[in-house]
């Protein structure tokens, strides 16, 4: 996907958001960091000029909610969360950029029912590239991608890395230099 890909699938993922939560009453987004925080911008712009109403938009660092902390915390980061809104009562929107695993939705979940109950969470991702471990699946995907398990999406984001660009790297073409590659 190119900056245009992108744009036009932020595009369209906020109609479908718009049609599903009129007026965007009671809805708020929860960007996964560190990509998934500005696709909720983003979001949250894009509503905002379809239904006339701001949308709240916090952050969330699912680092210690995640099951592999433990085997994982020498190596990992946490950069903290802001949520400056009761999701309690709210439809809560999940925000990420690449949909894999699903484990780090499923610790998403925890951290925001950690702070209070929401009426349901619902889940918009970039791309989704299949291989689930768990039973987790998006309800809104801007592209899904057939990938190997081994191979990588990279979501590229101007406000992170200058540029709009997903880009597949296949699991054997490790010394690829991602930008040159084929867009996904």
């Amino acid at each position: 996907m190119d900056d245009d890909a992108i744009r036009e699938a932020v595009d369209r993922l906020a109609g479908d958001l718009a049609g599903r939560y009129p007026r965007a009453a009671g809805l708020a987004l929860v960007g996964l960091r560190t990509r998934g925080e500005f696709l909720a911008r983003r979001l949250a712009r894009a509503l905002d000029g379809l239904v006339g109403a701001t949308v709240p938009v916090g952050t969330l660092d699912v680092t210690v909610y995640r099951d592999d902390f433990d085997a994982l915390q020498d190596e990992i980061r946490v950069r903290g969360s802001q949520i400056d809104f009761e999701p309690r009562g709210r439809h809560i929107v999940l925000v990420d950029d690449v949909l894999f695993t699903g484990r780090s939705v499923r610790a998403a979940m925890d951290a925001v029912i950690t702070r209070g109950r929401p009426s349901s969470i619902g889940l918009l991702v970039l791309v989704d590239r299949g291989h689930r471990e768990l039973p987790i699946q998006a309800d809104w995907v801007g592209r899904r991608v057939e990938t190997a398990r081994e191979d990588r999406v990279r979501v590229r984001l101007r406000e992170v890395d200058g540029m709009d660009r997903v880009v597949l790297v296949r699991g054997n073409d490790t010394g690829a230099d991602e930008r040159g590659r084929s867009a996904a």
